[in-house]
């Protein structure tokens, strides 16, 4: 059983920044797409940026500039550098992976507010 464990979040003033950790009991480096979601207080989970294998990588619009997905393979662990965040920015980030013979895992969750 893979698990994922995001840190991370927290409180933090509008135009300010943060950097959320995925540490995986798997190997990084084998997930064919390694994932961050946010899902906002009575609004649906939406992807925010994706890296496949390859290291290719995407963002939703809303983040396009201001947020940088990466991983470090060696330490198993994924990240998402967050900057100039905007209040509605606020949600709980969820980072996932997907082995093609493990399958498809979520961790628990971290709660990240802009506010002033």
């Amino acid at each position: 059983q893979v698990q994922l464990v995001e840190s991370g979040g927290g409180l933090v003033q509008p135009g300010g920044s943060l950097r959320l950790s995925c540490a995986v009991s798997g190997s990084v480096s084998s997930a064919n797409v390694m994932s961050w979601f946010r899902q906002a207080p009575g609004k649906q989970r939406v992807l925010v940026a994706r890296i496949t294998r390859s290291g290719n990588t995407n963002y939703a619009d809303s983040v396009k500039g201001r947020f940088t997905i990466s991983r470090d393979n060696a330490k198993n662990t994924m990240y998402l550098q967050m900057n100039r965040l905007k209040p509605e920015d606020t949600a709980v980030y969820y980072c996932n992976a997907e082995w093609s013979l493990t399958g498809n895992y979520w961790g628990q969750g971290t709660q990240v507010t802009v506010s002033s």
